[in-house]
């Protein structure tokens, strides 16, 4: 294969490298290719427009090498291989003639170490050549340009030079051979080697210790660390029927995947709900790069804290940003910050929790100056873009309620935190008890109750769990089973250690949280303050003036925040997010302050100054006159939705029938607990009725069908949180649909349970679809109290296995009204498939049975096949994807010979061959009641795919 013809081969490849790295490195495999005269001037005049995204050039850039043959496409080749080895252009000449007759030539043909030469010396060069009459003011400011390092100044300068008659290239030419030699890159510099290992000292520093759940102890983050499920997030218009599973990445991996969203963006997104360990995740990267064992690729690392960010009220450069925020260089500020303008792609800023960032996220106000002030909003807000430190790498974590459209549009990758797997949770158990069987004592009371296993999908209740293990294990209390049951349990555990041993003696009964009652209150005040004025983190002056003192500190539920600037006086936060949000229903549920009405914007699903209009308003003016400034109402009209949902959740728990009983024993007024009682119940019963009231009618011939709305699902977990049984059935009996869809809706086990709780009080089955969640074996053990109301149910892409479907089998034996089961992408092997034989076998009336994207192979066919050969009702029956031969085609065949309902057979993407086709044919041809049989995708031979393709028009080969 000729040069040329190798190169269009590998075009995409190419595109993949000219634009995986930073447009500074584009442009110096342009100089070597000016240098060397594969491109003439007109091509490299085309080559650099200004605001064009780099694929863009990129591929303009092959479609020029291509037109010039063999050896343009050689030299192309090789200028990338040596772009890609960061090899150093040859130096000038020792000499050469400044008074040569072609200057502008001998630029060009030198032009890859002239730009090296004049790195670091080129604004005094521009200085000069003004002062001189070469270049006007205009020509400077726009050479100066924030957007341009100092490399592509110098290059803009040269391309001046190029087209100026007047001289500029010879005296060019004449100063450049005056300037210093480079000695060595920018990062060998003395100054920028030690910034470099101070940036090192100081994140190891802050990441070596995993604080975040614990205010009692630090744990060692590498002897607990445990790596969650991380997932490419999917476009939700992008899953249809042929859409593999999401691919699963380690945290190393995080920046290998090549499914971008958008190409141009630097920011790679990481959703998770709130406690699935994103601030974790980020803690290990910092801690991998400081240790040198992975992300090596950067050489300057800065990690920050949203909710610390929001903070900051004087407007701020990058510069500031990065030295003052993070770490300050000791010697040479100025020249680090160049360095780090110059090679941004060496660059990875870390921002977490962006769901605690108050402001929302706009693309209208443009900010381009790396060293002009600007608010910390606008600063975050174009960097994310790109419009500040192109090509410096961002990680973003949020929860996915908080991330809008608009903010989208500038993620180059979206990654879902989907928690613990079973495995992980038994992972992060055995290395937090490595004494002999507590971990396994803890593991045995998990798989026991598995409401408790459910919850502990999520890290943050895995660490309740282990941190609580004596309470479960020693003193027999009764598991708990919501997660409101969890937080109560961890607040006892910390009062108990808290307390003097005469009142820990007592146990941790009612008496223990009413001795502590107003320690507690002053937290949730704090809390609740924070909520409502989007704070997360408090100074001293704010503890004071909630009256926390250090008493109230020494329980632990407030530690100091990470990622403070060293010799600064460190904030302190909650625990958890989550912790924030009980505190502030634990407010709610006993302050005096509270009163039952103000307790209706916690369901409303929505705050006042969510709309565009209201975020320039004041906010005392979207309260009206009947919000007092800091009343409980007013508080709660200020919070953020995701928060008001926790907060609401845990609410609704507090004041459930059994801990209401608890919490009248800490405080006298039973009545005040019941009418805010009966505020939460009439809430939770309106917001339900306006959901069901938006459904849309049913399409004439189709059961009437709803995808959930924003909020249904936390509505749905608050009613589980209460648990009373009447308000369930009367939530069911409002849902009056045949089709429930909670498509890419973060369903995990604990949704399940608290859908399940409600769903089995319908009054006519439905089809619950599920579709591209986070079930799991779990999951799909807290659904079976339903299972006997689903008509049909559909878990495509829910990390299912062998063992979750055994279960769902046994269950499904006695549930009459389930007729259609859709399995597509989880783990099912032949293991599974004899459970689903027994399924068809004793069910008659079993419509559908989708077991697309999975592993099952000849042995799962043949049990397949030899419950189907009298079925009487099945018509669908998808195996697509999977492992079958030619053993488990001959298996089907036979059971075509006997079958006369079954309507549709799907075999695409298996490893049928040409016998395997021929008895499948066979067996068509002795079948009179199905109408097509799917075979695309197997591995036959042209001449049998020649030879049955007229054969019979029901056969798609």
């Amino acid at each position: 294969m000729c040069a040329q013809d190798a190169f269009q081969t590998q075009r995409s490849q190419l595109v993949e490298l000219l634009v995986s790295g930073s447009l500074e490195g584009f442009e110096s495999i342009v100089d070597r290719l000016l240098s060397r005269e594969v491109l003439s001037w007109e091509d490299y005049e085309g080559l650099s427009l200004v605001g064009q995204p780099i694929s863009h050039l990129a591929r303009r850039l092959l479609d020029t090498i291509w037109n010039k043959g063999a050896w343009g496409c050689e030299q192309l080749t090789a200028a990338v291989q040596e772009a890609q080895a960061d090899s150093q252009p040859p130096e000038l000449p020792s000499s050469w003639d400044p008074h040569s007759p072609h200057p502008a030539r001998d630029l060009q043909s030198h032009r890859p170490a002239i730009v090296r030469r004049l790195y670091g010396h080129v604004e005094g060069v521009l200085d000069l050549t003004q002062q001189r009459g070469f270049i006007s003011q205009y020509e400077t400011d726009e050479i100066r340009r924030p957007i341009f390092t100092s490399s592509q100044r110098a290059r803009r300068l040269l391309d001046l030079a190029a087209v100026k008659a007047n001289g500029l290239a010879a005296f060019l030419l004449q100063c450049i051979q005056e300037l210093p030699v480079p000695l060595a890159l920018p990062f060998e510099d003395a100054a920028c080697k030690k910034y470099m290992s101070k940036l090192r000292t100081v994140i190891s520093a802050q990441s070596r210790f995993l604080s975040t759940y614990d205010g009692a102890e630090n744990l060692c983050l590498e002897e607990v660390y445990t790596e969650n499920v991380l997932e490419i997030q999917m476009e939700v218009g992008m899953a249809g029927p042929s859409q593999q599973s999401p691919t699963t990445l380690g945290l190393e991996e995080l920046f290998s995947t090549r499914d971008h969203f958008n190409k141009e963006a630097d920011t790679v997104l990481v959703v998770g709900e709130a406690g699935s360990g994103k601030s974790t995740l980020l803690q290990q990267l910092h801690l991998l790069w400081a240790s040198g064992r992975a992300f090596q690729e950067f050489l300057f690392v800065f990690p920050f804290s949203c909710r610390q960010l929001q903070c900051l009220v004087k407007p701020l450069s990058v510069q500031m940003l990065l030295f003052e925020h993070c770490c300050w260089p000791d010697l040479g500020p100025q020249d680090i910050f160049q360095v780090l303008l110059d090679h941004p792609e060496r660059i990875l800023l870390t921002f977490d929790g962006f769901d605690e960032f108050r402001f929302r996220f706009t693309d209208g106000e443009r900010h381009c100056c790396p060293t002009a002030p600007t608010s910390v909003q606008s600063l975050l807000f174009n960097l994310l873009q790109g419009n500040l430190l192109k090509n410096a790498c961002k990680v973003l974590t949020s929860r996915p309620g908080a991330v809008s459209a608009s903010l989208r549009k500038h993620v180059r990758t979206e990654l879902s935190l989907k928690g613990f797997s079973e495995e992980g949770i038994e992972l992060y158990l055995r290395k937090r008890h490595r004494e002999p069987g507590v971990a396994d004592r803890l593991l045995c009371l998990l798989r026991a109750t598995s409401a408790l296993h459910g919850l502990c999908h999520l890290p943050v209740f895995s660490w309740m769990v282990s941190k609580c293990h004596e309470e479960l294990l020693l003193q027999g209390r009764g598991t708990p089973k919501t997660t409101t049951d969890m937080y109560l349990l961890i607040l006892r555990h910390f009062l108990l250690h808290a307390s003097p041993p005469p009142l820990a003696t007592h146990g941790p009964g009612p008496s223990l949280i009413q001795g502590r009652l107003p320690t507690l209150l002053h937290l949730g005040h704090l809390a609740l303050w924070g909520l409502g004025t989007c704070c997360y983190v408090f100074s001293a002056k704010q503890l004071q003036a909630a009256h926390v003192d250090s008493e109230d500190l020494s329980l632990g539920f407030l530690v100091h925040a990470k990622r403070v600037v060293p010799g600064s006086t460190a904030p302190l936060e909650f625990l958890h997010i989550t912790f924030q949000c009980f505190f502030a229903a634990f407010y709610l549920a006993l302050s005096a302050d509270t009163l039952p009405s103000s307790l209706r914007h916690l369901f409303q699903g929505h705050r006042p100054g969510s709309s565009p209009l209201a975020r320039v308003l004041p906010k005392w003016f979207l309260r009206g006159s009947r919000c007092k400034e800091g009343s409980v109402a007013a508080l709660l009209q200020g919070a953020e939705p995701h928060n008001l949902q926790i907060t609401g959740a845990f609410l609704a728990g507090l004041l459930s029938q059994e801990h209401r009983s608890m919490l009248a024993e800490c405080q006298a007024s039973e009545t005040a607990l019941l009418r805010r009682w009966d505020c939460v119940r009439r809430c939770l019963t309106r917001s339900l009725c306006k959901h069901f009231r938006s459904i849309p009618p049913a399409v004439p011939g189709e059961a009437k069908s709803m995808h959930a709305l924003p909020g249904f699902l936390w509505l749905i977990r608050s009613l589980y949180e209460m648990q009373e049984e009447r308000l369930a059935r009367e939530a069911a009996r409002r849902l009056n649909v045949g089709h429930l869809k909670l498509t890419f809706c973060s369903v995990g086990p604990a949704e399940c349970a608290a859908l399940a709780f409600v769903l089995r009080h319908l009054r006519q089955p439905v089809a619950l679809q599920l579709d591209h969640n986070s079930v799991g074996d779990i999951g799909v053990e807290q659904l079976l109290p339903c299972l006997g109301v689903c008509k049909a149910l559909y878990l495509r892409d829910n990390n299912i296995s062998d063992r979750g479907i055994c279960k769902l089998v046994e269950h499904a034996l006695r549930c009459e009204q389930l007729q259609k089961l859709a399995l597509f992408n989880n783990k099912l092997t032949d293991g599974c498939t004899h459970s689903m034989a027994r399924l068809l076998a004793c069910k008659q009336n079993f419509l559908a049975l989708r077991f697309w994207g999975n592993q099952v192979g000849d042995e799962g066919a043949q049990a397949l096949a030899a419950a189907l050969g009298d079925h009487q009702s099945l018509r669908w029956l998808s195996l697509v994807g999977n492992n079958i031969g030619s053993v488990g085609a001959q298996a089907l065949a036979l059971m075509l010979e006997k079958n006369m309902a079954l309507e549709e057979l799907c075999l695409e993407e298996n490893h049928v061959q040409d016998e395997g086709v021929c008895f499948l044919a066979k067996g068509l041809a002795r079948n009179s009641s199905l109408k097509v049989l799917k075979l695309r995708g197997n591995t036959f031979s042209p001449e049998e795919i020649e030879k049955l393709s007229h054969q019979d028009t029901r056969l798609l080969l």
